[in-house]
């Protein structure tokens, strides 16, 4: 028996083990198998869920860095300008040909104006907007001197029917484009100032109304109705974006419908295109034939278009081919694709801009930049409209596109200004001042923005937001039923003090004749009681 218990015993100690202890001990390899087996469907998941969620990510945290609005302004400007003198390269050659001999005239005279047109986006960059609104007045007040020398005969020269160019040595200058710009600055900075002081409407209205009705109405002498359609854009912008009441906006935009359809039918010409555009048919040959040609290059376009260059309507089938009706010959050279792709273009500019005008701190430059983003995109939604027939041809041109040096040269001038009010939100003047470096600001050689400084009229106002108002709390207050306050009895062996639930400590009362007697838990709900109409009252 002994013996068979040493051998049991030597046997379960064999190589230094004690008894059991293999079998105790955990065989984790089929655990760590399963394990793996169960955690291999989530592992396997997981990098095709970050497929997936990636790019969404990397997008949104594109869209959330601080100098994104200026990077996009600067590229969407970029591509419509490099398309825009393609275009008129490719639409002008016949008629640059057939008036000066070169295929080149009008492609090189679009270059130097955009030439001008980038040294003055560059120029208003590096602007301080103090400057900007010190001069806004004066700037306008100047345009407005030039409308009247424009109506002089022997100082503006008439083209087409409308006496608005400056011409020297050889080039033209429309100075209605700069009016455009001076009231978008000079409105802008008058209802920011109002706003901010609360001014009345009258207050609001009076100054900014009358002087442009002046502006409409020296415009309207020259004529140009595609000039006077620009301003009232850019006038109901400016109602619209300020805040201002909607009866205001509602009258205003009435008035320039009835303005518009007055001039529309009160010159010849005017009124033969819309009857022509109300029924195309009617005179193919003359008043709707230029509608009518549009159509026609669209139509040739299909989807994938003739090719760039290779379009027809440009050998003199449609008038004005490199100008006003330009966006029938990307269609027609283009086709769908690169229609819809410009007007996608236009379509970032607009989401561009009110982006920057919606994380902007400075009122001024808010409305400045929502409604310099309502012109343009308003502009290009009637040039295109009346070249596929929604519209009556009104000879407004397509920004950045069309071959205009004014018009070129003011647009850009604008994005600019755009791109300033970029570089002005917080999160960017927070980043440039903090040292973040920026690829784009360092190869412009750009000035660090200062941040936006509320007037004392808006911190007042901010800080009276802020502050609580004890009036209506207070009425709201003696309006609910008072309710007696539950009474803690418990007392502290120190101080003497009741506890009242809800109203913190009072002093407790001490008994007659020093004699330790308590109050009970009802006179000390009634003193409680009185103690809180002292507080409420006073």
């Amino acid at each position: 028996m002994n013996n068979r218990l040493a051998r049991l015993l030597h046997r379960g100690t064999k190589d230094g083990q004690p008894a059991g202890s293999t079998a105790s001990t955990p065989d984790t390899s089929g655990e760590t198998s399963a394990a793996k087996h169960d955690e291999s469907p989530a592992v396997s998941a997981k990098p095709a869920a970050t497929a997936t969620a990636g790019p969404r990510t990397r997008f949104g945290a594109w869209l959330g860095r601080p100098m994104t609005s200026f990077h996009l302004i600067i590229a969407v400007a970029t591509l419509l300008t490099t398309l825009g003198l393609i275009m008129v390269l490719s639409a002008s050659g016949v008629r640059s040909y057939d008036d000066d001999g070169s295929a080149w005239v009008i492609f090189g005279r679009q270059v130097l104006w955009t030439i001008i047109g980038l040294f003055a986006c560059y120029l208003a960059l590096r602007l301080p907007v103090r400057f900007m609104r010190q001069m806004a007045f004066s700037g306008f007040a100047l345009t407005i001197v030039m409308l009247v020398l424009v109506l002089i005969p022997g100082i503006g020269k008439e083209a087409n029917g409308s006496r608005g160019w400056f011409v020297v040595a050889g080039f033209s200058m429309q100075p209605s484009e700069l009016t455009k710009i001076a009231l978008a600055i000079w409105g802008a900075h008058l209802l920011a100032a109002r706003r901010m002081e609360r001014a009345s409407l009258r207050e609001m209205l009076v100054p900014l109304v009358p002087a442009a009705v002046i502006a409409l109405a020296l415009i309207v002498a020259q004529p140009d109705l595609g000039q006077t359609v620009s301003l009232g854009i850019i006038l109901l912008g400016l109602f619209w974006y300020a805040g201002l009441p909607l009866r205001v906006f509602l009258s205003s935009l009435f008035a320039a419908i009835v303005a518009a359809a007055i001039l529309a039918v009160s010159a010849g010409y005017r009124s033969d295109r819309v009857r022509s555009w109300l029924n195309p048919g009617q005179d193919p040959q003359d008043s709707g034939y230029q509608a009518r040609q549009a159509k026609f290059a669209l139509a040739n376009g299909g989807i994938f278009g003739d090719g760039l260059g290779q379009g027809t309507a440009k050998w003199n089938y449609l008038p004005n081919a490199h100008n006003d009706f330009i966006f029938a010959i990307i269609g027609e050279e283009l086709g769908l694709v690169g229609a819809l792709g410009l007007l996608g273009l236009f379509g970032l500019f607009a989401y561009t801009g009110m982006r920057i005008a919606r994380r902007s701190a400075d009122p001024f430059l808010r409305l400045l930049t929502a409604t310099t983003t309502m012109w343009v995109i308003g502009q290009s939604f009637i040039n295109v409209g009346y070249v596929i027939g929604l519209l009556p041809v009104t000879g407004i041109q397509l920004p950045l596109i069309s071959a205009g040096g004014t018009s070129t040269a003011t647009t850009l001038l604008m994005i600019g200004m755009m791109a300033n009010a970029a570089r002005h939100e917080p999160e960017a003047v927070a980043a440039l001042r903090a040292g973040r470096d920026d690829r784009m600001t360092r190869l412009l050689r750009l000035p660090l923005p200062a941040p936006y400084v509320p007037t004392r009229v808006e911190a007042l106002r901010d800080r009276l937001r802020s502050r609580p108002q004890p009036a209506k709390a207070s009425r709201a207050r003696a309006a609910r039923p008072a309710r007696p306050p539950a009474v803690d009895q418990r007392t502290s062996r120190s101080g003497g003090t009741t506890r009242l639930r809800g109203w913190g400590h009072l002093p407790r009362a001490r008994a007659h004749h020093g004699g330790g007697q308590r109050y009970t838990g009802q006179r000390h709900a009634h003193a409680g009681r009185r103690a809180l109409e002292g507080q409420r009252y006073g």
